[in-house]
């Protein structure tokens, strides 16, 4: 398998950015949040996926066979 350089970069600065905050998650989410915020941009949260078998339509019946 062959090296794919946009992975690699990607996996760079994962790392760069984990070192930078010594593997603190707390840090690193906190820094994250930080970036969104000042970037301007709009970001959503999108509901969990249902797990799988479960019933999701609100018209569903508990009893459906």
């Amino acid at each position: 398998m062959r090296d794919d350089p946009i992975v690699t970069e990607i996996r760079k600065t994962r790392r760069e950015h984990t070192e930078r905050f010594h593997g603190d998650l707390h840090a690193i989410c906190e820094d994250l949040r930080r970036q969104e915020k000042e970037s301007g941009r709009e970001y959503v949260s999108l509901p969990l996926a249902p797990e799988a078998g479960q019933i999701t339509s609100p018209t569903a019946r508990s009893d459906a066979t």
